[in-house]
């Protein structure tokens, strides 16, 4: 191996090499800076990320394993986003926690990086920093909470929240035992333990080669999460010694191995952006089609909410992804590696289901078909996603009368008014929750539902949105609509009464009106008068250099990779 990276500041006798030193002596021996490897722990541990509390003990487990292996571990705290709290949405600043953590990484005396994360936005941001940057890089997925139950019922969270808020709204369950149920659900430690957006992103990690294959899924409070972070540590230090970098390990294989794995799982829509922007920053060709035409008829194997029953302990004691992938695995890519080296292929062999009940072989799937569906038509020119696994199956092919939301305050004031004309055959629109428009893309594209109808019986209608929804969703929800209406998009130019056609199975989202209409058409104003317009700071640089949803929504200048090289020096 060449010489360290950390030795562009460690070695030498003059004065920068001894200012770097001396300052990092609080107790490193001299012979730490011998030139061996020098890993960060990029920790997105928070009180305020509660899903990612517990991460300070899983980073102590890592830097046993780093030193263990003769290496000396280094804890980096970067930016970390708690779903359920950051407002307007964790999404805003998933692309500034990428360029934080890339430029830390850069700028430090680091030779490779344990990547620490759990909740929604912490995995993705992390590896893109880690493509960007491009050194030796593995990731510890935090883990899932465990099971919570309420009156002897177990819940899921996320996923539950929906349902029962729902159910209060529609008058068959109380306000006072849906409060009760509140301290029942998040029973431990860990992400969100349905096959959320945290969970896939853990999966699609593992399936994507960035993790110790067979350690995505352990939940959190499980003592094999220390086993494996340890573990990682020391591979972290071989991943330095054998060159082993991003640009080597993630191949268009790879990314075509998590789409497989994601339809599988029955994962998350959000992995959809968030792959597309890990490539994006790897230069490796990947596109929304891809996720179509790789996973569209891949079955759905693992009956986990929100498309199924169970929840993400009962997976991990069915035997978890790798037992999957072995059900798939003539439809992964044999040459693709893992940060180990090796092909992901070779781990899958001897995994198997304990559990039929929760991860089904491939001759009896869950759902035959579980990919994400990508729509185009002249309501999404560049294109929309469904997840038709938390579909309802006769919604997949509609036609109905539009009901037009301006924005989410609109939505707010007007769902539940018992004089809104709306029926169960109507299309909810909301727009101006784009990328730009909101701005950030939240998750509230899975929009509740009129009282009056829930109050009728009526549990799922289409809904149409250029936002994004929660990955313990659930619904005939079409989302990431682009372009967004905030630029441009045609579903600013719809009004309430248009009829819109949804054709999943023809892969069509349309609007009955002709073209020449739809261009004599101006945005509505009380939609553009909603759209974001922030005069400074991170949320004005987004606005103005954000991509669209179709292509990962990262920022212009973000796309593409910068590499380690060091800098000038600091004095």
């Amino acid at each position: 191996m060449t010489s360290p990276r950390s030795g562009q500041w460690y070695a030498g006798t003059d004065r920068n090499a001894y200012i770097h030193r001396a300052w990092m002596r609080r107790g490193l021996p001299a012979h730490a800076f011998d030139g061996r490897p020098h890993i960060a722990i990029a920790n997105t541990a928070s009180d305020l990320t509660p899903c990612n509390a517990h991460l300070d003990e899983v980073a102590a487990s890592v830097k046993q394993g780093v030193y263990e292996a003769g290496g000396i571990p280094l804890n980096l705290p970067v930016v970390s986003l708690g779903e359920t709290l950051v407002r307007p949405t964790a999404m805003l600043w998933r692309n500034m926690a990428a360029m934080s953590t890339e430029e830390m990484l850069r700028a430090n005396p680091v030779d490779g990086v344990v990547l620490l994360g759990g909740c929604d936005k912490t995995i993705p941001s992390l590896l893109m920093a880690a493509a960007s940057v491009d050194i030796p890089a593995l990731v510890v997925p935090g883990g899932p909470m465990l099971t919570g139950t309420f009156r002897g019922t177990p819940l899921g969270c996320g996923t539950d929240v929906w349902r029962l808020s729902e159910e209060v709204r529609a008058g068959t369950l109380s306000e006072d035992d849906f409060m009760k149920s509140e301290s029942s659900m998040i029973r431990s430690r860990g992400h969100c333990n349905t096959m959320g957006t945290a969970s896939t992103m853990a999966m699609v990690a593992e399936a994507l080669g960035a993790t110790i294959p067979g350690m995505a899924g352990t939940p959190a409070p499980d003592s094999r999460l220390l086993e494996g972070s340890h573990e990682a540590g020391r591979l972290a230090v071989e991943m330095v010694a054998a060159e082993r970098r991003p640009s080597e390990v993630f191949s268009r294989g790879s990314f075509l191995n998590a789409i497989v794995a994601l339809a599988a799982v029955g994962g998350s829509t959000n992995a959809v952006v968030h792959l597309l922007a890990i490539a994006g920053r790897l230069g490796v060709e990947l596109s929304q089609d891809d996720f179509d035409r790789t996973g569209a008829d891949v079955p759905l194997l693992v009956n986990l909410q929100p498309a199924g029953r169970f929840l993400m302990e009962d997976f991990h004691r069915a035997g978890g992804l790798l037992a999957v992938l072995r059900q798939v695995e003539d439809l992964l890519d044999p040459d693709a590696i893992t940060v180990t080296g090796r092909p992901l292929v070779s781990y899958v062999g001897e995994a198997e289901i304990w559990d039929r009940e929760v991860i089904r072989p491939r001759a009896e799937p869950f759902q035959p078909h579980a990919g994400i569906a990508v729509l185009r038509g002249n309501l999404a020119p560049t294109g929309a996603v469904i997840k038709p696994a938390a579909a309802t199956p006769p919604l997949l092919q509609h036609r109905g009368r539009a009901v037009v939301f301006d924005s989410i305050e609109d939505l707010h004031a007007r769902i539940d008014d018992p004089d809104l004309d709306v029926d169960a055959d109507s299309v909810l629109v909301l727009r101006g929750c784009g990328p730009r428009g909101y701005p950030g893309m939240p998750e509230v594209a899975n929009l509740p539902l009129p009282k009056k109808l829930l109050e009728s019986g009526v549990r799922d209608m289409v809904r149409i949105c250029d936002g994004r929804m929660s990955g313990t969703a659930y619904g005939t929800v079409v989302l990431h609509v682009s372009p967004e209406a905030a630029a441009g998009g045609p579903l600013g130019l719809i009004r309430t009464g248009d009829v819109i056609v949804l054709d999943v199975a023809d892969r069509r989202l349309d609007v009955e009106l002709s073209d020449e209409e739809l261009a004599a058409r101006t945005p509505a104003e009380e939609a553009t008068a909603a759209f974001a317009a922030p005069t400074r700071g991170w949320e004005r640089l987004y606005v103005d250099t954000v991509l669209q949803a179709d292509t990962g929504a990262d920022l212009d200048f973000l796309v593409g990779s910068s590499g380690d090289a060091v800098s000038r020096e600091s004095h």
